[in-house]
């Protein structure tokens, strides 16, 4: 099974047509599709298998007035028979290069939500240049 992890650009609305079932919460919405794509503090990576999302991650470029600039992990998400395949620390790696090009970053930071074991918990601890923060 080929799987392409590829950040999406401003170019790349389409992309967002074709996706597997529980990857996003909820039906894409075209205008807030643009938005995003053609924002760049805001960051997507998918995987694509045969032409359809089957996971995505996204971030933000977080700016506070007391804080240092920060790569803020919103959502990671894989379809579940694409699970436990590496995927979502392939979008996750690449979601992390990402955020080092534009302003200076302290780190990423993700909030931890589920207890010791969980799938974000797993991750966080794969990647421990990550912040650690309870809900």
């Amino acid at each position: 099974m080929r799987v392409q992890v590829r950040v999406l650009g401003p170019d790349d609305k389409g992309v967002l047509v074709n996706v597997a079932p529980d990857v996003f919460d909820g039906p894409i919405d075209p205008v807030l599709t643009r938005e995003s794509l053609n924002d760049p503090r805001h960051h997507i990576v998918v995987a694509i298998h045969d032409e359809v999302v089957v996971g995505f991650a996204s971030a933000v470029h977080y700016v506070h007035p007391d804080k240092a600039p920060q790569l803020w992990i919103n959502e990671v998400a894989v379809a579940p028979p694409h699970r436990r395949r590496g995927l979502a620390q392939a979008m996750l790696r690449l979601l992390f290069d990402v955020g080092q090009v534009g302003p200076p970053l302290t780190r990423p930071s993700v909030l931890r939500v589920g207890g010791p074991g969980s799938f974000v918990d797993r991750l966080v601890t794969r990647f421990g240049q990550c912040a650690r923060r309870s809900m």
